[in-house]
């Protein structure tokens, strides 16, 4: 699965600064039961399923951008809560949030 709007530092191949913070972040958020909200589509080119997923009453997608552990990345025609992930990730930065403070300087 592919979250739609956001992009979190790789862990598979090179290990990008603050991918394993940012798979524990999502492992911590989805341990339990999760549900999806489609876009206009449902996969990408790959066959991966994309979707904004919410669990304990919260969208993973943006807390992970909020927290400064992802980065937005809008692919059209996905762009339902572009604008929500941008004004996240423009916060954390501006905190020094995750990333935001290890990786990139804030």
């Amino acid at each position: 699965m592919r979250y739609i709007g956001i992009d979190t530092p790789e862990t598979n191949g090179p290990v990008e600064c603050y991918g394993p913070e940012a798979t524990a972040a999502n492992a911590r958020m989805v341990g339990g039961r999760v549900r999806l909200e489609f876009d206009v589509e449902r996969r990408d080119r790959y066959g991966r399923l994309l979707a904004y997923v919410h669990a304990d009453g919260r969208m993973v997608n943006a807390a992970l951008a909020r927290g400064g552990y992802a980065e937005p990345l809008t692919i059209e025609p996905n762009v339902r809560h572009e604008r929500r992930f941008r004004a996240l990730a423009r916060e954390a930065r501006r905190a020094g949030r995750g990333m935001w403070r290890v990786c990139r300087g804030g």
